[in-house]
């Protein structure tokens, strides 16, 4: 695994240096869209729906539609005026009993390595959260954004695991359920008996995920009777550039926007200009290197040169 992220946790005086790793993966099937006929890749192009053109990346900007029907749009200054949260801190805030977390308020699992010289307060954070079944309510920085998150044991590990604002968790709003329904004892009785008889202790191995399983069972088998075809080999338009030259094009742009917005004349470019790089440039004949035989012909002609003038000074 490849750390996304490192700092320290504090809790009082105690710090400890940790590495963050994702503790999830998605193994999904993702499909592309193709053309049925060839294979070729679906693309998209950024229009505009008012005028229909195609929009260059440069020139998109974020928008807020309100509930009047009014847009407000935010372009790099109005971000950038922002507050941005950084630092490599996750401040432990309060420790509260493990059982008083609603786990609909949790988000994304991260395992959390401890630095060589940490591995001491590392092992003692872990084993008074154990010992006290707690979790450590923690507020850090990820990706310029504060969040809210729990540190929790899962077995020898420190797991960080993010979680929603309160007020991100809707309230649920079903008026079937405000009625008062009768249940008579027999029927409590009943489904306690039968929730016992399907009693078991949860072992994770055994479940899995058939419709993946199923698709890739699918793609083998395809595979195995010759039921494929070469990915076919795109062609580039003539009016569309490939993403490297969009994505220089986009920054051009936007560095001519903000020097222009500064009053600085752009500088000479170091670089060659992505709309003249399509253009191949003329050959020009290369150099022949002089030859062995020629070099030492050569050498032999100064050298004899450099001879006949030394001889020329010492007559003289």
């Amino acid at each position: 695994m490849r750390a996304m992220w490192s700092g320290a946790v504090s809790f009082g005086l105690v710090s400890v240096p940790i590495k963050l790793y994702s503790a999830t993966t998605n193994h999904d099937i993702r499909f592309h869209q193709v053309h049925g006929a060839d294979g070729g890749r679906i693309r998209y192009k950024r229009t505009c729906t008012v005028c229909g053109e195609v929009v260059e990346y440069a020139d998109i900007v974020k928008g807020y539609e309100t509930e009047d029907g009014e847009l407000i749009t935010l372009d790099e200054s109005d971000l950038d005026s922002l507050p941005v949260a950084s630092g490599h801190e996750i401040d432990v805030v309060e420790f509260v009993p493990a059982d008083q977390i609603d786990p609909l308020l949790f988000d994304k699992s991260y395992y959390l390595e401890p630095e060589t010289k940490a591995a001491k307060p590392y092992a003692l954070l872990r084993e008074a959260l154990a010992e006290t079944d707690r979790m450590a309510i923690v507020r850090f920085a990820l990706r310029q954004r504060e969040s809210l998150a729990l540190l929790r044991v899962r077995d020898r590990t420190i797991v960080l695991q993010t979680m929603l604002w309160p007020d991100e968790v809707r309230e649920p709003d079903f008026d079937i359920l405000e009625q008062d329904i009768e249940l008579r004892p027999q029927e409590k009785q009943m489904a306690a008996s039968l929730i016992e008889s399907m009693g078991a202790d949860f072992d994770p191995s055994e479940f899995h995920d058939e419709y993946r399983d199923a698709v890739v069972e699918l793609i083998e088998s395809k595979k195995e009777h010759g039921d494929t075809k070469p990915a076919p080999v795109e062609q580039k338009r003539e009016d569309e550039g490939d993403s490297m030259t969009d994505l220089l094009s986009a920054l051009q742009a936007s560095v001519e926007a903000a020097r222009g917005s500064s009053g600085r004349k752009p500088a000479t470019k170091a670089g060659p200009d992505p709309q003249e790089a399509e253009e191949p440039a003329e050959e020009k004949p290369a150099r022949r290197k002089p030859t062995t035989r020629r070099k030492k012909a050569d050498e032999g002609e100064d050298g004899a040169e450099k001879k006949t003038t030394t001889r020329k000074r010492r007559t003289a």
